[in-house]
């Protein structure tokens, strides 16, 4: 790739000026004194390098240390990352095993059987206990090998006096245990001693249902073991680490580690002539490096040692420095034909290199440009040719404005320009408008980086090309599509909502919803009638290729309903169904309709035709006024002709108490005769209310 060279400095000249002149003194020699004199230079060449490994030692011993320090800074981080992202593993397998036993997924048995299979592949596991809210043991599992060796690990809520063994692990779980009920958290214990033999800590993970704290998850971690299975086996080898409690004391090393857990396992299974091989190395006491112990912390911190190196440094220095001459030497005498051979194959490596770049610059679709620190162009490739329509003779040279800038943009290709030789170009790229050398314009998007040369110096920039054109028009109907349907839900009259079965969030609401329930998804569950059922429920509903909604599941879901709300003083007509959203989830779609002007509609429509009604019995009763005055006048005329024939014989006194009584008693019969169609005819025509009481639909 053509570059600009920098600047030479001024005492280059004088340098090369001292190679010319030695180069020809050289060529004055004669031949047999020029072998001499080769000869002779592997001799110099050997004194010359002796007394610079002899300058150079203490600055290489030195160098040597501070290299080690290094190298046991990089080995304890990385042991420290290796435990606690153990550490963390182990705790995200724990709280799934606390929320199935919350949600009673599990019972004592499983949750025992799935321990048993979680500590088979951590054995820095001693111990997973369910502890219930009092702190009893509930269910546990203990790790075969060592029951026997450590037999209080089952009696966690045991009390017992301070002095006892059992003391501090009793203090640390009960502290830890208070703290998970308060924090909610899964909260680390101190570490403790057991028995004299093993170190231990403590993982609580709280059991929350229902928002109540119901117990924790208890798993105890064997320090020596931990060590043992956290460390990698190379750094092991070229390291001691160790943890350390906040005192300073060291509880357990990978030296140690290895012969603690042998003594337990050997006092487990009652063999104690077993015997443990500790490596013979020491740490050297200045190659240490201590980093926290997160995340059990407690002032527990993690510290790295290195080996002591070698004692016969000397000796060694001295060795290679011999070995190195001798080297030296056979390099000179086969100097130039390694040269010639190395040569030789460099050229080849370039050769093919160059073609290979080339090829594959050719095959590129992206466009690809260089520019000096001057924003002169010194490289395009022919995709970038292709793209602009111009040529590389055409381009290369060329400085700002570019052929290829769009007349009506210049100023603002300019400052692009400006901003990219400055090095302030965005790292997502740049979208800019090119002109091809037809007139025609299409949209690219270019990134840029610096070019860097053999000596680490900025020589220039390169810029990378893509057409986008048609992703650009992609985007541009997506965004118009989205804007569309949007603008139509948002218009909507209707409350619109879309929740989650799996998970009861909800991830659509529009205008009209948010305007009449907010953001809140329980008015989606409340109109809806009842929680959308999960895919379990549905069973059948759902197909088992994709879990696409089935025609079953829309008739379930479709059951329209009318919901009165009070908060809104609102009628609801509410239609859900189910469908799957753009992300794969299933989920029920609620279409909420204001009909509280219909019902308000309905109800005055129930009140004009029981008017209608009462007024029909009005017109009918004025048609039915002559047969009532009929049926009236019977009654009436008997009762006057009763009157006039009692009133003409007391005056003729012929009547007598029999037949006035019998006559009193005609005349009263039909005056209430009279009083009971008069009494009809007003409860025809009254107005009143329907009377509703509870009967037996079998009588009905």
């Amino acid at each position: 790739m053509p570059m600009s060279l920098p600047n030479q400095p001024a005492t280059l000249g004088g340098r090369t000026r001292l190679l010319r002149r030695l180069w020809t003194w050289w060529r004055r020699q004669s031949p047999s004194r020029q072998d001499r004199l080769a000869t002779l230079a592997p001799l110099l060449s050997v004194l010359l390098f002796l007394a610079a490994i002899i300058a150079a030692f203490w600055y290489l011993r030195t160098e040597e240390i501070d290299r080690e320090v290094e190298s046991v800074q990089r080995d304890t981080e990385l042991v420290q990352q290796q435990i606690r992202l153990r550490l963390i593993d182990h705790q995200e397998q724990l709280v799934r095993l606390a929320r199935e036993v919350v949600t009673r997924t599990i019972d004592r048995e499983q949750l025992v059987e799935q321990a048993e299979s979680l500590m088979r592949d951590r054995p820095e596991m001693v111990s997973v206990t369910w502890l219930g809210q009092q702190q009893q043991v509930v269910a546990r599992h203990v790790v075969p090998d060592l029951v026997a060796a450590m037999p209080r690990l089952g009696t966690p809520g045991t009390p017992g006096s301070p002095d006892s063994p059992d003391a501090p692990r009793l203090n640390a779980t009960q502290a830890a245990f208070r703290n998970a009920s308060t924090l909610r958290l899964p909260v680390y214990s101190r570490p403790f001693p057991h028995e004299g033999q093993l170190i231990v800590f403590q993982v609580h993970v709280p059991l929350i249902d229902h928002g109540n704290f119901a117990g924790t998850l208890m798993a105890e971690y064997s320090i020596d073991a931990l060590l043992l299975n956290g460390v990698p086996e190379e750094v092991s080898l070229r390291r001691v680490m160790s943890l350390l409690d906040a005192e300073g004391s060291v509880m357990a090393n990978t030296v140690t580690s290895i012969a603690s857990l042998a003594n337990v396992a050997s006092a487990a299974s009652s063999s104690a002539g077993n015997t443990v091989t500790l490596p013979s190395r020491r740490p050297s006491p200045g190659l240490t490096y201590a980093v926290p112990f997160a995340p059990v912390d407690h002032g527990v911190t993690l510290r790295g040692e290195g080996y002591r190196t070698s004692v016969g440094l000397v000796g060694n220095t001295l060795f290679w420095m011999v070995l190195a001459l001798s080297a030296l030497t056979l390099w000179m005498l086969f100097g130039t034909w390694r040269h010639m051979r190395r040569r030789m194959q460099i050229q080849g490596a370039l050769v093919q290199e160059t073609n290979f770049r080339r090829a594959m610059e050719n095959s590129m679709l992206t466009g690809m440009r260089a520019m000096d620190k001057d924003g002169r162009i010194t490289y395009v490739n022919p995709a970038f040719c292709a793209m602009t329509g111009f040529t590389e003779a055409e381009l290369i040279g060329r400085l700002p404005p570019f052929p290829h800038w769009p007349p009506e943009r210049m100023e603002e290709s300019a400052r692009l320009l400006q901003q990219e030789l400055a090095g302030r170009s965005p790292a997502g790229g740049i979208e800019v408008r090119v002109q091809r050398k037809d007139g025609t314009q299409f949209d690219a998007r270019m990134y840029v980086s610096p070019l860097i040369d053999s000596r680490g110096h900025q020589t220039g920039w390169m810029t990378s090309m893509t057409n986008i054109t048609e992703a650009k028009r992609i985007r541009d109907q997506l965004t118009a599509s989205h804007e569309r349907f949007t603008t139509v839900l948002e218009g909507l009259d209707a409350a619109v909502s879309v929740l989650s079965v799996q998970t009861g969030e909800l991830l659509f609401a529009n205008r009209t919803y948010r305007l009449w329930f907010g953001g809140d998804a329980h008015w989606h569950t409340l109109l809806a009638g009842r929680p959308p059922k999960s895919v379990d429920e549905l069973g059948d509903a759902v197909d088992g290729m994709g879990g696409l909604p089935t025609a079953e599941m829309d008739d379930a879901g479709a059951d329209a309903r009318e919901v009165f709300s009070d908060v809104q003083q609102k009628w609801f007509d509410a239609r859900p169904r189910y469908l799957q959203w753009t992300d794969g989830r299933l989920a029920q779609m609620l279409i909420a309709t204001d009909i509280t002007a219909r019902r308000r509609m309905e109800e005055q429509t129930a009140h004009q035709i029981e008017r209608a009604q009462a007024t029909s019995r009005l017109v009918t009763m004025g048609e039915m006024a002559s047969s009532v005055a009929h049926e009236l006048n019977q009654p009436l005329a008997a009762i006057n002709n009763y009157c006039s024939g009692m009133l003409t014989r007391q005056r003729a006194g012929t009547l007598r108490d029999e037949d006035l009584v019998s006559a009193l008693e005609k005349t009263a019969k039909q005056a209430q005769r009279a009083g009971q169609i008069i009494h009809r005819i007003r409860q025809f025509v009254k107005r009143s209310e329907p009377q509703r009481q509870p009967t037996r639909a079998a009588d009905i």
